[in-house]
């Protein structure tokens, strides 16, 4: 039971971020016609009206609801999305949609150093290296040519939506063993109006209604689907797992660019996607293994002289730590072993 809702939260985290990369290249295009703004409140719109609906039809009895104590994390969660995609929105209308997938994939960088900071989590050595290589392809990605140091404001908007999303999945986490339906319902609404109101201080006009409605389905697919799979695949792996398998959504929303809008394949591109790829896959590793040291009793068995012996041994040492949800396994070496049982024969 337990290895099959492992297997369908790891398939809801990925569906997850297919659904969120198709957000990108298509927003892009919609872009033409809708200001930036208003075009992230019809996403956040889209997203809670179409969860509104599944939860007429399927709401989970067992789910708990959101409660007072919530409350701080439910409005961080709101205001953060409100910002989060206005950076976004103005940052694909100022620079490419590739770029802006992949920068995309600095979140797990925000994510991993604001649970470190705030929440006082584990950073191993080798989610460090991990981290600074995602920088790197980002700081490679912010620049808008090799001899040029002037610093490109789209991929900037960008790195900021990510900072808040960062943000935001820290708050999320905090209650995502509550109600799913709640939680992107609230999201979607009332993070939606706010932007609108926002985009209607900024005095963006509203579109022509199929453009209205194109938006909102995209929202709903692009970000209500989407987030509804990653919160019920958070709950299930953690923030950082969940993370980690959400970062396949740069590098497939960036292939949909291509095909789409036909964007160039410069070196510089692809040198960060290469540095993107490797840091991610450390992330993805970092999730799967863990490295630490601790103590063991082991007890040997053997017999000599016609009687039988047992001796314990207790030691300490590093070594991989496999966890499952219902079971955990420790390697050795052959050399550990063999030292240990020539310790318990001294």
């Amino acid at each position: 039971m337990q290895g099959y809702k492992k297997t369908t939260a790891i398939l809801y985290a990925l569906l997850a971020a297919v659904f969120y990369a198709i957000n990108v290249p298509l927003s892009k295009l919609l872009l033409k016609v809708i200001g930036p703004t208003m075009m992230a409140s019809f996403l956040y719109l889209g997203a809670g009206i179409g969860i509104g609906f599944l939860s007429l039809l399927g709401r989970e009895k067992e789910e708990k609801k959101l409660g007072r104590k919530d409350l701080p994390f439910v409005l961080g969660m709101i205001l953060l999305d409100i910002a989060a995609p206005i950076f976004l929105m103005l940052g694909i209308s100022y620079g490419s949609s590739s770029n802006a997938s992949l920068l995309g994939n600095f979140e797990i960088v925000a994510t991993t150093v604001i649970a470190l900071a705030i929440f006082k989590e584990p950073v191993s050595r080798r989610l460090w290296i991990a981290i600074g290589l995602i920088t790197l392809s980002s700081s490679l990605l912010s620049f808008e040519g090799v001899g040029s140091l002037r610093f490109s404001y789209g991929s900037l908007f960008v790195l900021l939506a990510t900072v808040c999303w960062g943000f935001e999945n820290n708050c999320t986490r905090k209650i995502s063993s509550k109600s799913t339906y709640e939680i992107v319902i609230l999201k979607g609404v009332f993070s939606g109006l706010g932007s609108f109101v926002i985009a209607l201080i900024r005095q963006e006009s509203l579109p022509p209604l199929p453009y209205v409605l194109l938006a909102l389905l995209l929202g709903f697919v692009g970000y209500g689907l989407s987030i509804f799979l990653y919160v019920r695949a958070q709950s299930v792996l953690g923030a950082a797992k969940t993370s980690a398998y959400y970062a396949i959504a740069p590098f497939f929303g960036a292939f949909l660019s291509f095909i789409l809008f036909k964007d160039a394949l410069t070196g510089t591109f692809l040198a960060a996607l290469g540095l993107m790829i490797v840091g991610t896959a450390l992330v993805v590793a970092d999730t799967l293994i863990r490295y630490h040291a601790h103590v063991h009793q082991h007890s040997f068995t053997h017999t000599h002289d016609g009687s039988t012996h047992t001796h314990t041994v207790t030691h300490s040492h590093e070594h991989n730590h496999y966890v499952t949800e219902d079971k955990h396994g420790h390697h050795h070496t052959r050399e550990e072993l063999d030292r240990l049982s020539r310790a318990a024969h001294s």
